[in-house]
C-alpha cells in the first residue's frame, strides 16, 4: 500500500510538473505571437523587398504579420526590448517561395534601416548584364550588427566593391563570388579584423593583393581565384595563422613564394595552380604539415624537388607539382607520404631512375609521370600495373621501360616500351689466331658493329645479329 502511495505521489509531481511547464510555454508563445514589431521596422521591410522583386509585390497585404503568423520566406527576425526586428535577409532562390528578382531590382535606402540585420544576401538576383553596381553608401548604418554579407552567383552585378565594406568591422564573412565585379581590391578591407570568411572569387579584379589583408589574423578562408590578380604574394600573409584554406589559383601573381608561408600551421589547403609564380620552391613549405592538399602547378617555379624535406608533410593527401619546369631527380622521400592518394609530377623536365618504393605508396590511386625525362626500368609490380591502369602515367618518357616479362601478362605501363633484351656474343680465346689475325679482334669489331646496329634498331639485331656472326667468323677462317 506504501508503495503504491509513492508511485501515485511520483505521478502527482511529474502531472503538475508538466502542467506547469506547458502554462510557461503556452505563456511564451502567446507573448511571443502578441510581441508588435515597429512600424518603421515593417515599413522598410516592405519597402526594400520590393525594390527587389518588383512593384507588384505588396507586402503589407500578402504578409500583415511577417515575423509572426504570415512569416516571409528568407527573412528571419528576433525579439529585442519586446519588438521584432529583422535580422536575416536573403534574396533570391535559396528558399521555396522565395523572393524572385525582377528585371528592374533596386536598391532602396530602405535596406540599409534595420537596426537589427545580421545576415545579409542575394543569390542568383542580378542577370540583366551590366545593369546593376552595388551602393557605394548608406552601408555604416548597417556597421554595428551586421555579420554576414553575401552576393553570390549575380553575373549583371558590376563594379567595385564598395570601399565603405572596410567600414563593417563586425563581418565575420564576406562572399563577394561568381559576379561581374571590377577594380582593385580595396585596402581597407584589412580593417575586418573579425572576418573568418574572404571570398572574391570568379569576378574580374585586377592590381595586386593588399598586404593590409595580412592582418586579418581570425580568417579561416580567404578565396580570390578566378580573377586577374597580379603583382606578388605579399609576405604579410604570414600573420594569416589562423587560415585553413588560401585559394589564389586562376590569376597573374608573379614572383617567389614568400617564405612567411611556412607560418601557417593550421593551413590544410594550399591551391596557387595556373599564376606566373618563379624562383624555386619555398624550403619553408615543408613547415606546413597540417597541409592536406598542395597545388602548385602551371607556373614557371623551375627548380629541384630534391633537399625539400617530403616527409615532414604526412597529412598530404594531394599534391599537384605538374608543369612547373621542375629539374633534378625524384627525392625517395616523397614514398613517405603515407595518405598520399594523388601525385602529379607530369609535364615536367626530371630525370633519373623511378624508385620502386613510389609504388608501395598505401593510399595512392593516381600518379603522373608523363612528360618528363626518366631513364632505366620500371620495377614495379604487375599487381601494380593493373590496380592503376592509365592513373598510372609514364609515357612521354622516350629512355624509360618495362621488363618484358610482364608482356604476357597484360599489366604493363600504358605508353611505356619494353626493355630489349641484351645479346651475349661467343667468347673465343684472345690467343686463338686463324689466318694470321688475332679472332679476338676481329670478333671485338663484331661485337662493336652488333652494339652499333642494336642501338639503332634492336628488334633488327635480334634478327639478324647470329647470321652476321656466322658469315664473318667463316670468312676469317677460309
Amino acid at each position: 500500500m506504501k508503495r503504491f502511495f509513492i508511485n501515485t505521489q511520483s505521478l502527482f509531481i511529474v502531472f503538475l510538473s508538466l502542467l506547469v511547464l506547458n502554462v510557461l510555454c503556452e505563456s511564451e508563445t502567446e507573448s511571443t505571437n502578441l510581441a508588435p514589431m515597429e512600424k518603421t521596422e515593417k515599413e522598410a521591410l516592405y519597402s526594400a523587398i520590393q525594390g527587389f522583386v518588383g512593384k507588384w509585390w505588396n507586402g503589407s497585404e500578402l504578409y500583415p504579420d511577417p515575423c509572426g503568423w504570415t512569416p516571409i520566406q528568407g527573412v528571419n527576425c528576433d525579439i529585442f526590448d519586446g519588438f521584432w526586428y529583422i535580422t536575416v535577409l536573403n534574396i533570391g532562390p535559396i528558399h521555396d517561395n522565395y523572393l524572385g528578382c525582377t528585371k528592374n531590382s533596386e536598391f532602396r535606402r530602405d535596406l540599409f534601416e534595420f537596426k537589427h540585420l545580421k545576415t545579409l544576401s542575394f543569390f542568383n538576383c542580378f542577370l540583366s548584364p551590366n545593369k546593376y553596381s552595388i551602393p557605394t553608401q548608406n552601408w555604416e548604418k548597417l556597421a554595428g550588427t551586421l555579420e554576414s554579407l553575401e552576393f553570390r552567383s549575380n553575373p549583371g552585378l558590376i563594379g567595385q566593391i564598395a570601399r565603405s565594406f572596410g567600414g563593417l568591422t563586425k563581418l565575420q564573412s564576406l562572399v563577394l563570388l561568381e559576379n561581374g565585379l571590377t577594380g582593385e581590391l580595396p585596402i581597407n578591407l584589412g580593417n575586418l579584423i573579425s572576418l573568418r570568411r574572404l571570398v572574391l572569387a570568379g569576378n574580374m579584379f585586377i592590381g595586386e593583393i593588399p598586404a593590409s589583408l595580412g592582418g586579418l589574423t581570425e580568417l579561416l578562408i580567404f578565396d580570390s581565384s578566378r580573377n586577374f590578380l597580379t603583382g606578388p604574394l605579399p609576405n604579410t600573409f604570414g600573420g594569416l595563422t589562423s587560415l585553413l584554406k588560401l585559394d589564389l589559383s586562376n590569376n597573374f601573381l608573379n614572383g617567389k613564394l614568400p617564405s612567411e608561408l611556412g607560418n601557417l600551421k593550421n593551413l590544410t589547403l594550399l591551391d596557387l595552380r595556373n599564376n606566373k609564380f618563379s624562383g624555386g620552391l619555398t624550403e619553408s613549405l615543408h613547415e606546413m604539415d597540417s597541409l592536406e592538399e598542395m597545388a602548385l602547378s602551371n607556373n614557371p617555379i623551375g627548380g629541384s624537388l630534391m633537399g625539400f624535406k617530403w616527409e615532414n608533410l604526412q597529412n598530404l593527401v594531394s599534391l599537384d607539382l605538374s608543369k612547373m619546369g621542375l629539374t633534378g631527380e625524384l627525392p625517395e622521400s616523397i614514398a613517405e607520404l603515407k595518405r598520399l592518394r594523388f601525385l602529379g609530377l607530369n609535364n615536367n623536365n626530371l630525370s633519373g631512375n623511378l624508385s620502386p618504393k613510389l609504388a608501395a605508396l598505401p593510399s595512392v590511386s593516381a600518379l603522373y609521370l608523363n612528360g618528363n625525362n626518366l631513364t632505366g626500368e620500371l620495377k614495379f609490380s604487375e599487381w601494380f600495373y593493373g590496380k592503376m591502369g592509365r592513373r598510372f602515367g609514364a609515357w612521354s618518357n622516350p629512355n624509360l621501360c618495362y621488363p618484358v616479362q610482364l608482356m604476357s601478362t597484360g599489366h604493363v605501363p600504358y605508353g611505356v616500351k619494353p626493355c630489349q633484351e641484351e645479346v651475349t656474343l661467343l667468347n673465343i680465346d684472345s690467343k686463338t689466331n686463324l689466318g694470321g689475325e688475332n679472332l679476338s679482334q676481329s670478333t671485338s669489331s663484331v661485337a662493336s658493329l652488333g652494339c652499333s646496329i642494336c642501338g639503332v634498331d634492336g628488334s633488327w639485331w635480334d634478327f639478324r645479329a647470329k647470321e652476321m656472326v656466322s658469315v664473318l667468323l667463316l670468312s676469317l677462317i677460309l
